[in-house]
């Protein structure tokens, strides 16, 4: 199944801009607010409430003051919780947040009533540099056990292949650019450029500069059955490919963004979306122009069982 109704997401309280992470991160802007921390909680909180208020389940876990990890905010790099009740632990590239691997998070996830079987540890490859952020860097089709990957410095080629071949999922390796001042950049994790839902994928295909890996991705989602809803670069610069389709309690799926990517679609997009689910979006401005992301990578998915 494509989506769970249970996401981990983890409370600021020293959130701020990341000068490690900025070096490949096109999408932060450091702010000199005094009040980043403020907002980024109310805004989190928000969000927290809102995802409740449509019956999913939110395990919401405080940062702890030491050691300062201004980018906790975004779990979904460091872990990822599969069905068959392993905990996948990844290699991240700024070393200021490989300490946000917290094995009381995992205990505290286990408290809630699921099972962990074993925890899978691959973040070993960071001491010789090579990197695979989590979701961020991965995007799954767990219903066709398709894994897309846009080759970055946090994302390996090999380590995403290798990670693959172990998983059960048939890797779709492509490189995806931005544009910055005059520059085509790759950007930095593949979570802002695409989404995939259980019908559908969001997409910006402007990103992939190379017309063989364009058409691959493209055959690739078109032989999954699901409808390519495509967003511009303009769009993915406000964050409109950083989504994630969740369910409730009750089965009903919803699409969950930003209040500025929302803003950033048109009504014949939207109305494309809303064909599947319903969209739930946030303002989440503070987080995604200070940490340089946005509304999927605040929220892990919980897929473990229930014990």
């Amino acid at each position: 199944m494509q989506t769970t109704d249970t996401v981990l997401m983890i409370e600021p309280i020293a959130f701020g801009f990341n000068a490690e992470t900025a070096e490949n991160n096109y999408f932060q802007i450091e702010q000199k607010a005094l009040d980043i921390q403020e907002k980024a909680l109310a805004e989190f909180k928000t969000f927290a409430e809102k995802l409740r208020s449509k019956g999913i389940t939110v395990i919401a876990i405080k940062d702890t003051a030491e050691p300062h990890t201004p980018d906790s905010i975004f779990p979904n790099n460091w872990v990822s919780f599969h069905r068959d009740g392993k905990v996948v632990l990844y290699p991240m590239f700024a070393t200021n947040r490989r300490v946000e691997r917290r094995e009381d998070i995992i205990e505290s996830i286990r408290n809630q009533g699921f099972q962990v079987t074993e925890i899978d540890d691959w973040s070993f490859p960071e001491i010789q540099g090579h990197y695979l952020e989590g979701t961020g860097s991965m995007i799954f089709d767990h219903d066709h056990k398709i894994a897309y990957g846009s080759v970055s410095l946090r994302l390996d080629e090999n380590l995403f292949r290798e990670f693959c071949g172990k998983y059960g999922f048939t890797p779709v390796v492509f490189h995806s650019y931005q544009t910055v001042g005059s520059e085509r950049f790759p950007i930095y994790h593949t979570n802002v450029m695409m989404c995939v839902a259980d019908q559908f994928v969001v997409i910006c295909l402007d990103c992939i500069d190379d017309e063989l890996e364009r058409a691959k991705v493209i055959e690739t989602i078109k032989n999954s059955g699901k409808e390519i809803i495509e967003i511009s670069e303009e769009q993915m610069h406000r964050f409109a490919g950083n989504m994630l389709q969740v369910q409730n309690k009750d089965g009903e799926k919803f699409l969950v963004m930003s209040e500025t990517a929302y803003r950033s679609l048109s009504n014949d997009q939207l109305s494309a979306i809303e064909k599947y689910c319903e969209i739930i979006y946030s303002d989440l401005h503070t987080i995604e122009v200070n940490g340089g992301g946005s509304a999927r990578c605040m929220l892990a998915e919980v897929f473990l069982p229930k014990k």
